[in-house]
């Protein structure tokens, strides 16, 4: 018996790899406007690397919006039409934290000392790494759910890692000589860069549970 759910539907099919593509493109353009920002600050680059991200999600939100009306109307995958739209509404949250945080940098614009800026690109790359391997895992639960235990566990590992890094990080500025409101709004940024793999971390719990539903 295929495990495929896309075997009636290619239409769908095809927007919901649109919408993981949205995922990992935005992984990218995240990772490499934050590197930019440890690097140079608030360049008109950093600016298009912001403008992109915001075009990403709206994208994706267009396509969110398309996918659950098709889950409706049409009467698609009846038998997992709730944990499809699960996965899309909180995968679409990942999006718009990418998108919230590239906005505070930009906004407040933290001024992070040259000896803070590897952790930050450390716990950046990790992140990503957590949302590129969610991207997978998502993907896997359409056509081969048996997969998605494996990507899971990497998602797991990255976001343990990047808790360590941000731990680390933390406690490096607040043993600094910096003011108490500098290391405070230094440890804001952490955490946020952090919550993009604690959120993929979430994804995966459900993720875990609607493929177990699926092998049944």
């Amino acid at each position: 018996m295929t495990l495929n759910l896309f075997r009636r539907t290619k239409q769908l099919e095809q927007q919901i790899d649109s919408f993981f593509d949205k995922l990992s493109e935005s992984s990218v353009v995240y990772r490499l406007a934050v590197r930019l920002y440890l690097r140079e600050g608030l360049t008109d680059e950093f600016q298009e690397r912001l403008e992109r991200i915001n075009t990403l999600e709206s994208e994706a939100d267009v396509l969110r919006r398309s996918i659950e009306q098709q889950l409706y109307t049409e009467t698609l995958i009846p038998d997992s039409r709730g944990d499809v739209l699960g996965l899309i509404e909180t995968v679409d949250q990942l999006l718009s934290q990418f998108e919230g945080s590239l906005w505070a940098l930009s906004i407040e614009k933290p001024d992070i000392p040259d000896e803070f800026r590897n952790g930050y690109r450390k716990l950046t790359n990790m992140v990503v790494r957590a949302a590129d391997e969610l991207a997978l895992s998502g993907r896997a639960f359409f056509r081969s759910p048996h997969d998605v235990p494996a990507h899971n566990h990497k998602v797991m590992l990255y976001e343990k890692e990047a808790d360590a890094i941000s731990t680390k990080l933390k406690m490096a500025i607040f043993a600094s000589d910096l003011e108490l409101s500098h290391k405070i709004h230094l440890r804001e940024f952490v955490e946020q860069i952090d919550s993009v793999a604690d959120l993929a971390e979430d994804v995966t719990d459900r993720l875990a549970i609607y493929a177990i539903k699926r092998l049944v």
